[in-house]
């Protein structure tokens, strides 16, 4: 069994241009004031999870209860989330090229699982594990481990781990075993172990894999 591994935000789908257009569609549904706006942009800007809302709810004493608004925001991240048809296509290849194909991300649950199912990624892989599923995040190898068995895999017999994040999915992928592509981007920690690949682009870590099938 081929195990291939993927990170979620930043790799397989853009977050950011996501939140760009969740984050003010919420305040306009709510004629939230400029400040509550500028706050979210900046408090969610790497990760989001229910208490969020409950301190964004605190912090301007809105009326709106927090579990509404977080309900909400994970419907409006959901539908603004997207995935390349070359990146769905590319998937598609390695699973009819005999790989196994899941996801390890950070956040939370709800919303991560509303990601795949919007974007048409749930229907291409094997197993997902969210941090939100035990408490953990990567780069903590039982994150990769959780992962690895929802695939019905074991990491014991190797695979590949691809990601944007240096520490979480690259360092996290050689805690685990794992070997690793790095999809470039972001600053380079002093002392990390370097990827097996680094790659621009998420379709030619996709290359890289099809190429170890020949």
């Amino acid at each position: 069994m081929r195990l291939a591994l993927f990170d979620l935000d930043g790799t397989l789908a853009k977050r950011q241009s996501a939140l760009s257009d969740a984050v003010p569609g919420l305040c306009r549904a709510h004629a939230f004031a400029p400040d509550v706006e500028h706050w979210l942009f900046t408090e969610l800007a790497d990760r989001a999870n229910a208490d969020d809302f409950v301190r964004l709810r605190d912090a301007f004493n809105l009326a709106v209860p927090a579990t509404q608004l977080w309900q909400e925001y994970v419907g409006l991240m959901a539908a603004a989330a997207t995935c390349r048809p070359e990146v769905l296509e590319g998937l598609a290849h390695l699973r009819a090229a005999a790989w196994t194909i899941g996801i390890v991300t950070n956040g939370a649950s709800d919303i991560q699982r509303a990601k795949l199912a919007a974007t048409g990624l749930a229907g291409l892989v094997d197993g997902v594990a969210v941090s939100g599923d035990l408490e953990i995040r990567k780069p903590d190898a039982r994150l990769f481990q959780l992962a690895a068995s929802r695939c019905g895999a074991s990491l014991a017999n190797g695979g590949w781990m691809i990601g944007d994040n240096p520490a979480g999915d690259i360092g996290g992928g050689h805690r685990a075993g794992l070997r690793t592509i790095w999809l470039q981007g972001r600053p380079w920690p002093d002392g990390l172990p370097a990827a097996h690949h680094v790659v621009d682009d998420v379709t030619d870590a996709i290359t890289i894999l099809l190429n170890e099938t020949e």
